[in-house]
């Protein structure tokens, strides 16, 4: 299935469930820390299975509080990888990412 179907079947189902138009940014967006907690609960715990369920959770929370906005995540994505596609550099095995100079 298409992201683009994914989608508007999390739009659909949070509509027929009153999330949307009810619920407000605010909550959605407390909603996806609350969903990253879990993840990075699941992360710790190198639980597979929680780590998927919490990623798909955040991804309905963010997909959410978009569609109140009236923005498109896909459209988020797009202007953030705009703003790092140029970025050089490389992720040291300490975390530490160091940008190449030119």
């Amino acid at each position: 299935m298409s992201y683009a179907n994914v989608e508007m079947k999390i739009i659909q189902w949070a509509e027929a469930r009153r999330i949307i138009p009810n619920s407000t940014p605010e909550t959605q967006l407390l909603k996806a820390v609350s969903e990253m907690g879990e993840l990075a609960d699941a992360t710790i715990k190198n639980d597979q299975e929680a780590i998927v369920d919490s990623v798909g959770d955040v991804m309905v929370c963010l997909v959410n509080y978009c569609a109140l906005q009236d923005i498109n995540l896909v459209d988020c994505m797009e202007v953030a990888y705009d703003q790092i596609k140029n970025r050089r550099g490389t992720l040291l095995p300490n975390g530490l990412f160091v940008k190449e100079t030119t």
